[in-house]
């Protein structure tokens, strides 16, 4: 497995990484089985992957703990483990007893990585709480850095990270101290937005990519026929109409006929060069020298074999401009906005 640096820091990640939000099951994803998942992330171990990525948001604390009995008994300088705190507990105290809770629940001394899960906005907010206190009057970025920065100090957290962060809020949070040396953004072939800001932005500061959803939730897969066969939880976003699912925010009429032609395209190279559209659709993001891990969510021990060994293989760079020009204009309908949950005008990473 290849090993890529983060930017100019001296943190190294595989270049796959495995996402864990499916691990512990829940309405999102279902059921988890503690078994399989040590399974899952001890034959990743083997094949050389060394980040594993989770969250306390993630199926309510369980990913950490089915990650953290995963990994009891691997030596620890084979495993980077990565983890994010919502922006609704960035109170100074509550901080500390989240990273502390996550920490009990990963079985650690420390944690590798820890990452703000979304930026502060009134939209992220109001999202992951519903306490109007917390609505009304929200922590700030003066209080949560300084309490960050001293949990660093303290051996508790390795690296410090940030997910979900548009250029104007990675500068105004990089003017309060401390380095952050990874940015976790949703990248894929069919959500190209972070192309147009925040990797040139990235790439100049020195900032690693950790990439998530690069299979659009098993859309960028040969799993569905139609969008009508997709779930309400993975049709929400802004590529499809907003009155699709019963759970879309977003409230705009979304880009459908550029995602289906994208798709359709996308498959046909796929078939063309002997592939699985997945594989393609893996290899076309590691491809990106932006991109210092890409993240690949699973329960199933062949898909992820499959995706380890799709990772071997670079794609020609005739297909990737292909590929690029396919997706063009959905990219282009989509615009700059790296939040496809909300509104261009809501976009929380702003």
């Amino acid at each position: 497995m290849e090993l890529r640096q983060c930017g100019t820091s001296d943190l190294t990640l595989s270049a796959l990484g495995l996402g864990c939000w499916e691990f512990g099951g829940g309405d999102y994803w279902g059921e988890s089985d503690q078994q399989n998942v040590t399974r899952i992330v001890r034959r990743a171990v083997d094949l050389g992957v060394t980040y594993f990525d989770t969250a306390e948001a993630y199926n309510e604390g369980r990913s950490e703990e089915f990650l953290g009995n995963a990994i009891k008994g691997v030596p620890r300088d084979r495993v980077i483990v990565g983890s994010k705190i919502l922006p609704s507990n960035l109170y100074p105290k509550i901080l500390v007893e989240h990273c502390e809770a996550s920490l009990r629940r990963l079985g650690m001394d420390y944690i590798d990585l820890y990452m703000i899960h979304w930026p502060l906005h009134p939209q992220s907010i109001k999202f992951f709480t519903k306490d109007e206190t917390v609505v009304k009057h929200p922590p700030t970025l003066e209080q949560a850095v300084p309490a960050l920065l001293k949990f660093q100090e303290q051996g508790k957290i390795r690296y410090l990270g940030l997910s979900n962060f548009g250029v104007p809020r990675f500068e105004e949070i990089a003017r309060l101290g401390g380095r952050y040396v990874v940015n976790q953004l949703g990248y894929s072939l069919l959500t190209r937005a972070p192309e147009i800001e925040i990797f040139p932005y990235c790439k100049e500061r020195g900032v690693g990519v950790i990439a998530y959803m690069v299979l659009m939730q098993a859309l960028l897969t040969d799993k569905y026929q139609s969008f009508d066969e997709m779930p309400d939880w993975h049709t929400r976003t802004r590529h499809f109409h907003c009155r699709r699912s019963p759970l879309c925010r977003h409230g705009e009429e979304g880009a459908e006929a550029e995602t289906w032609q994208a798709l359709t395209d996308i498959r046909a190279i796929a078939k063309e060069c002997g592939l699985s559209t997945a594989d393609v659709a893996l290899k076309w993001v590691l491809a990106n020298d932006a991109v210092t891990c890409a993240l690949m969510g699973t329960q199933n021990l062949s898909r992820l074999e499959a995706n380890i060994k799709a990772a071997e293989e670079p794609l020609p760079q005739e297909i990737i401009a292909r590929l690029n020009s396919v997706t063009q204009p959905l990219k282009t309908k989509l615009g700059p906005s790296l939040d496809i949950f909300e509104s261009a005008t809501n976009d929380r990473t702003r």
